[in-house]
């Protein structure tokens, strides 16, 4: 088994300290997927708006913080510099509830991008595996006051010793293709990708197999 204490605190390396988020975090959780999103090649253009107004955004990633964190798989640096989202096996990203809200939301905030913001869940959705347990990979973010010191792909590579203690595969999608040779250098292997409806912004499916 990976190292732990009772509280979820692990070193990630002798800077940084990792801890599993708890509810209260939701916030701080969110304002960093937020702001690690903000110019993703992909969620810029699905979460856009014709007026140009990003400020809604915050509610959407909201949305599907509090959904992860019915797990206990979101973790925080205690910085607050890096989270990364995990779903566990056999968890869903949101409840029934945040799904039916959520499709409100998409109506009420992207209004005719609506459309193209549901062909895409419904793209992730189709290209997940099923076929064996797996932890999921939703989001990894880094607050841009702290981006290009590794400190996320340093809680990813913490998060995978857990889950290579339980002998367990990883799933992720990769929403911006600079990422992916990161995500290679930790195990990932590219499974297959899908597009933006309209030939948009290429995600890019990827697997790790169990240790």
């Amino acid at each position: 088994m990976a190292p732990k204490e009772c509280d979820g605190t692990s070193h990630v390396n002798r800077e940084l300290i990792a801890r599993r988020a708890a509810s209260a975090d939701g916030e701080r959780v969110s304002t960093i997927i937020t702001l690690a999103f903000e110019h993703d090649p992909l969620w810029s253009r699905a979460l856009g708006r014709i007026d140009g107004g990003t400020e809604h955004r915050a509610a959407f990633w909201r949305l599907f913080v509090d959904g992860a964190l019915r797990y206990p798989w979101t973790w925080l640096t205690d910085g607050g510099e890096a989270t990364s989202i995990w779903i566990p096996p056999g968890g869903t990203e949101l409840s029934p509830e945040q799904e039916e809200r959520l499709g409100v939301m998409a109506d009420e905030y992207l209004g005719p991008g609506a459309e193209d913001f549901f062909e895409l869940l419904a793209r992730f959705d189709a290209a997940h595996p099923r076929d064996q347990p797996h932890y999921y990979l939703s989001l990894l973010g880094t607050h841009p006051d702290h981006a290009g010191r590794g400190i996320g792909m340093q809680l990813l590579a913490h998060n995978l010793a857990s889950i290579d203690a339980e002998h367990l595969p990883a799933y992720l999608e990769s929403s911006n293709p600079a990422n992916n040779h990161r995500y290679a250098s930790v195990g990932f292997e590219r499974l297959g990708e899908f597009t933006f409806p309209g030939n948009g912004p290429v995600v890019t499916t990827m697997w790790r197999s169990p240790r």
